[in-house]
């Protein structure tokens, strides 16, 4: 099997629906103005944490139906290589072993090395047939695109902690332009963590740091994020 035979379904935020568009005729550009394929709900006792996240690379909130799909798109925001972020791009169909399989992933990634189809599965479930299965002819009818595929689970826990954390600092227009562009100017490079907001004793300590962590956000500063956050961390210069 390859991608010749596969279509896909795409629901527009108008509310029309492209459906049953062959795989090898889809573009990037139609994707991108995708809206989620499922409609949840909330609803009492659902054993899924279903929710909507303020993405600072969309300028807008992208759904996620687990935690676990929180934390891939927590980490597809950090990334400055992720250009664009679609939730259930679309709906999937191929002819496998003689039946009709329809598969929905979970993200679109736009990067600038090309476009990420992406599936979040609990590591724990990953050997189960139907998702051996499932994921195999997914994998098949993305790459033949020339397409990227990846199975997501879950992340080294002190990594995601320290993202979740400089995620509070990711709207821009929350900091002050001139603040920033005096940290910019100033020369952080090697400096420990917990030292940086002395550096412009003029200004309020605790604006100094909330900018200091948003400029982590965006890559301005960077430091090792496979460590708990600390005033001893070392700050480098970024992009």
């Amino acid at each position: 099997m390859d991608g010749a035979a596969a279509t896909v379904s795409i629901r527009h935020r108008s509310g029309e629906v492209v459906e049953d568009r062959a795989w090898a005729e889809v573009s990037v550009g139609l994707l991108k103005t995708a809206v989620p394929w499922r409609i949840f709900r909330w609803y009492k006792g659902q054993r899924h944490y279903s929710g909507v996240y303020w993405s600072a690379t969309m300028w807008d909130h992208v759904i996620y139906e687990s935690r676990l799909e929180l934390a891939r798109l927590l980490l597809a925001d950090f990334d400055p290589s992720v250009q664009c972020i679609t939730a259930q791009p679309f709906l999937l169909k191929a002819q496998v072993e003689g039946k009709l399989r329809r598969h929905i992933p979970d993200y679109l990634l736009v990067t600038r090395q090309g476009p990420v189809v992406v599936d979040v599965k609990p590591l724990r479930r990953l050997s189960r047939p139907e998702v051996v299965f499932t994921f195999d002819w997914t994998r098949r009818v993305v790459e033949s695109q020339g397409w990227q595929y990846e199975v997501w689970s879950e992340p080294p826990t002190v990594e995601l902690e320290n993202i979740r954390f400089l995620a509070g600092y990711r709207r821009d227009w929350l900091f002050s332009s001139d603040l920033l562009d005096e940290l910019h100017e100033a020369d952080l490079d090697g400096v420990p963590l917990g030292q940086a907001e002395r550096l412009l004793p003029c200004r309020p300590a605790p604006q100094v740091r909330s900018a200091i962590h948003h400029l982590l956000w965006t890559h301005h500063l960077v430091t090792d994020l496979d460590q708990p956050l600390t005033p001893s961390q070392t700050l480098r210069r970024g992009v």
